[in-house]
């Protein structure tokens, strides 16, 4: 299918780090064999050269519990604006380190961390993905929109969409 482009290693670790960045927050599901599991809204400090995500969490929550009870985590990232989506499944893995939150400190994580980055119950995950799926356009968000609406009045297809799994 011409609009398939499935990625491996590099290629899919710039694409992961390019739609984290652009989108930032994410939902954060923990828990994925229950019915329904568990999800919230997480910010996504880094994703690095080697393509782990990084967050900044609490010490306390149930996120921290439920990782060290199953470290199976699923990232769904959303940018209607641009028509990108990306699903990443991996094992995560919960710890401290004064150093590492130095280096993933940013200005807006003082809204969860009123201590600032020296607040005793940060703690810190790292996801290490398994695989990944994308779903993007060619083109664009407003190339999409308008072969959409065009579409849509010819009665003709026009998809300008491409997909493809990711293995980092």
């Amino acid at each position: 299918m011409g609009n398939t482009k499935n990625l491996e290693q590099k290629e899919a670790i710039e694409k992961m780090k390019k739609m984290a960045k652009d989108v930032d927050i994410c939902m954060f599901c923990t828990e994925l064999a229950k019915t329904p599991f568990e999800v919230r809204p997480m910010s996504t400090q880094d994703v690095d050269n080697e393509g782990n995500f990084w967050f900044l969490s609490d010490k306390g929550s149930d996120k921290d519990r439920e990782i060290k009870q199953d470290d199976k985590v699923q990232l769904l990232y959303a940018d209607r604006n641009n028509s990108e989506y990306m699903t990443v499944f991996g094992h995560a893995d919960v710890f401290y380190d004064r150093q590492k939150v130095e280096e993933l400190w940013k200005p807006h994580a003082k809204a969860w961390f009123t201590e600032g980055k020296d607040d005793p119950d940060i703690s810190i995950i790292r996801l290490r993905p398994e695989q990944g799926y994308y779903w993007d356009t060619k083109h664009g968000g407003m190339v999409a929109f308008f072969k959409m609406m065009v579409s849509a009045a010819v009665g003709k297809t026009m998809d300008d969409s491409i997909e493809g799994t990711m293995k980092p």
